[in-house]
């Protein structure tokens, strides 16, 4: 007879992990809601990239290219890299686990600031390693806190340039001020998802260090201004030893035909992809301009997305503020658990939804304003 009492049991650490939530994208009891959560683009994807994708669902039965030739030959064209130092991942996210999953293990740390993204953490204790925060200044990157942590144990850092839920990011000269006194054996991963949306003469995404250094990777995805998040496509580009050990780990067919046909094309759409990051471009400074005036205060964004910091007042604080957008339709993200309590983050929608988050936030600032009550 089997003892009952025995059963499987992940590795040490694994329980330890919070589980990542995404942005909700439902209101229960409301018909039309807005979701202004996870920093889609309100344009959708290139029309041809929608075309491309038909033109594979003819032929479902056959194998993707295990080697996603035709994308990474379409990046290299835009960009101007080798395609052998390009990988591409079932999303950007598969492509920071493959990271730490070759290059972290018992006994290593790796750095990630304060407000950075969720998934460094949870992809470093997963593969066995200690994850070591470090301060970030007025919601910026703090380059000597990093630098203060290094020790001979660390192995990775993590940075997300520009950062989010911040929307903020560095200059290419302090990011080179870090690689330059990183020890050699330690890689800096640069997660640049939002750097199509950047419009500053001192940011560069790190293709460039990653051209001159031997251990610096640049991670991309197509999740944001291409319009391609359910597809869920990334790529990295990286000294050619480091593309060559995550090549040997990842899955063989870890990106779908009808990802790689969609991407190949969403890149060639370099008008479409323009159009996507000048509507941004207007509605980030229209936003930020019109929710000031309502006495918030607005991080400045480079990105597709604000953070909102409401007043630390009863009733009037960011859980108040998201419960009353949320009956009306519209829904944020909660960034408690990027150490902003009292913030929310709204991704720029279409018209109808961004004048929408101004009216109803007039009307909550304005009711708390006389009544201190909804």
């Amino acid at each position: 007879m089997r003892n009952s009492t025995i059963k499987p049991t992940p590795r040490p650490g694994v329980m330890d992990i919070a589980a990542y939530v995404p942005g909700k994208d439902h209101v229960e009891g409301v018909a039309k809601v807005h979701k202004l959560s996870s920093n889609e683009t309100p344009l959708g994807p290139s029309p041809k990239a929608l075309e491309a994708m038909k033109h594979v669902a003819a032929h479902l039965e056959l194998y993707p290219d295990g080697q996603a030739s035709s994308l990474r030959q379409a990046i290299a064209g835009l960009y101007g890299l080798n395609t052998a130092n390009i990988i591409c991942g079932n999303g950007s996210d598969e492509l920071l686990g493959l990271l730490c999953h070759v290059y972290l293990g018992e006994g290593d740390e790796a750095i990630i600031t304060e407000h950075g993204f969720l998934v460094y953490k949870i992809q470093i204790m997963a593969n066995g390693a200690t994850p070591v925060t470090v301060k970030e200044k007025d919601a910026r990157v703090d380059i000597d806190a990093i630098l203060a942590a290094v020790t001979d144990k660390t192995r990775m850092v993590f940075l997300a340039n520009p950062g989010n839920p911040t929307g903020t990011y560095l200059p290419m000269s302090e990011i080179r001020r870090l690689q330059e006194a990183l020890p050699a054996n330690v890689i800096l991963v640069l997660d640049a998802a939002y750097a199509e949306y950047v419009r500053r003469n001192d940011y560069e995404s790190g293709m460039e260090l990653v051209g001159h250094s031997n251990n610096v990777v640049m991670t991309r995805t197509f999740s944001k201004v291409y319009g391609l998040a359910a597809l869920r496509v990334g790529w990295l580009y990286g000294p050619l030893e480091i593309v060559q050990a995550l090549d040997r780990v990842r899955g063989p067919f870890n990106l779908n035909a009808m990802a790689i046909a969609a991407a190949t094309e969403a890149v060639r759409d370099t008008g479409f992809t323009e159009e996507a990051v000048a509507f941004n471009t207007s509605w980030i400074d229209r936003m930020t301009e019109e929710l000031t005036a309502l006495g918030l205060k607005v991080t400045p964004s480079v990105t597709n997305f604000i953070l909102i910091h409401f007043p630390d007042e009863d009733g009037r604080r960011a859980p108040d503020a998201d419960r009353y957008l949320s009956s009306k339709g519209y829904v944020l993200r909660a960034v408690a658990g990027y150490g902003f309590p009292n913030a929310l983050r709204m991704s720029i929608g279409t018209e109808e939804a961004n004048l929408g988050v101004i009216e109803a936030l007039k009307a909550f600032m304005n009711q708390k304003a006389k009544t201190g009550a909804l």
